[in-house]
């Protein structure tokens, strides 16, 4: 049990997962539940991918390019102007991209769209600078543009490859992510030793710009009122990715490195327990206030929370 969620006193639902912190040498400090467990990190792989890209040959003009390519953005209008940005620096557009069309995730940015009669867009898709990302490697390598999110093409293929070498194990299933791109299962030590290596990697590396980009460029990795993006602004040298269904990475050079999937899926317990977990790296209890338990509400009042359980205390 990694997350308790208490109401006047009682104890209502429990939220059941696996959690590990990893020191900064890759060596596991704490594990709860099953860390050497296979799971889908779902969009917490997309750092590590990004490094498959530049090894391609996809040469980001700054590092906001680099940022959005390795997250999952609101949907805003700058996040949809940049993804079109990358498309056109690769001589593509918006009919290139292979994921589906959707609305924004921002919640002013959707109710605009939704008063004007707007249709969901492919570049307002939360992965679009992913998918962007990954034509312009393949224009970079020489490969072909059709068929990109083939698990055969040499991208994916690349992607593959470059996951396991980073998580020091072999990926153990490839499945179709939301956003039609191959996803790729791996245990939560495995992500953690992944994402871990990007922000102790030597200045200069295609590991180290990637997370340098997403550390100087929080918003194009998220958005405007998003965890990943304000817990990034909040701890200098943190590197912060969420996924869907309840996973979530971070990593701090010279400490270490924390990654969770909670069993049901759900995104209510992932800041309690990704937060003790940064606890335990050493993060300061009042940098992580805002995030340590979330008010439950009862009427016109505050009366519980959701909390990280006993389990994961420090």
């Amino acid at each position: 049990m990694l997350v308790e969620v208490e109401r006047s006193g009682f104890l209502e639902s429990v939220h059941r997962g696996s959690l590990v912190v990893l020191g900064a040498d890759g060596d596991v400090r704490f594990g709860a539940g099953a860390v050497d467990r296979p799971m889908l990190p779902r969009s917490s792989n997309k750092p590590v991918q990004a490094t498959a890209l530049l090894a391609a040959g996809w040469a980001p003009r700054d590092e906001a390019e680099l940022a959005i390519g390795a997250g999952s953005h609101n949907g805003e209008d700058g996040h949809r102007e940049l993804a079109a940005a990358i498309l056109a620096a690769a001589g593509l557009g918006p009919e290139h991209l292979g994921c589906p069309p959707a609305l924004p995730s921002h919640e002013a940015t959707r109710a605009a769209w939704l008063v004007e009669g707007r249709a969901p867009d492919r570049l307002v898709m939360n992965c679009s600078g992913k998918h962007a990302a990954m034509l312009a490697a393949c224009v970079a390598a020489g490969w072909p543009v059709e068929g990109y999110l083939d698990r055969a093409h040499p991208l994916q293929q690349a992607i593959d490859a470059r996951l396991g070498e980073a998580a020091g194990e072999p990926v153990t299933a490839v499945v179709v992510d939301g956003c039609g791109a191959p996803q790729h299962a791996l245990s939560p030590t495995g992500l953690a030793r992944g994402v871990l290596s990007l922000v102790q990697a030597d200045a200069g590396s295609p590991e180290r710009a990637v997370a340098d980009a997403m550390r100087a460029q929080p918003w194009f990795v998220a958005g405007t009122g998003r965890e990943d993006t304000d817990l990034m602004r909040a701890v200098p040298g943190l590197l912060v990715k969420g996924g869907a269904d309840g996973v979530h990475v971070a990593a701090l050079p010279g400490a270490g490195a924390v990654a969770l999937k909670l069993d049901d899926g759900g995104d209510r317990g992932r800041m309690p327990a990704l937060t003790a977990g940064l606890l335990r790296l050493g993060v300061l209890a009042d940098v992580l206030a805002p995030w340590l338990q979330l008010p439950l509400s009862g009427g016109e009042g505050i009366v519980g929370a959701v909390r990280a359980a006993p389990a994961l205390a420090g």
